[in-house]
């Protein structure tokens, strides 16, 4: 690259030399164009990655909310109760909630 004007500079010296009014931006130019409602040009190289970025900010990640939200208690269950429902591997929370709601529908209030 023959005539390049390419160096190199630490952020600290570039913020000098911005505050030395030293950088090679025409900000006048910029200021006119806004105020004369100028937008800027569109990305060459991919045109659509403005939309593309809003679309996958707006994206929500994780598990949508539920219809039917469960509520967090504290309660204090005898070991072997526990253990018989945990001998069932994963979801053993979900099978003591049925459990409960089978009983609920068997013992009306």
């Amino acid at each position: 690259m023959s005539g390049s004007k390419r160096t190199r500079m630490t952020l600290e010296e570039m913020q000098n030399a911005i505050a030395q009014g030293q950088d090679e931006s025409d900000w006048e130019r910029v200021r006119q164009q806004v105020q004369a409602g100028a937008d800027p040009e569109p990305d060459e190289d991919s045109p659509d990655a403005t939309e593309l970025m809003r679309a996958a900010l707006q994206q929500r990640r994780g598990r949508p909310p539920s219809l039917n939200p469960k509520t967090q208690i504290a309660i204090r269950l005898d070991r072997d109760v526990v253990e018989a429902f945990r001998s069932g591997g994963p979801g053993w929370q979900t099978r003591m909630n049925a459990a409960l709601r089978e009983w609920l529908a068997t013992h009306p209030q």
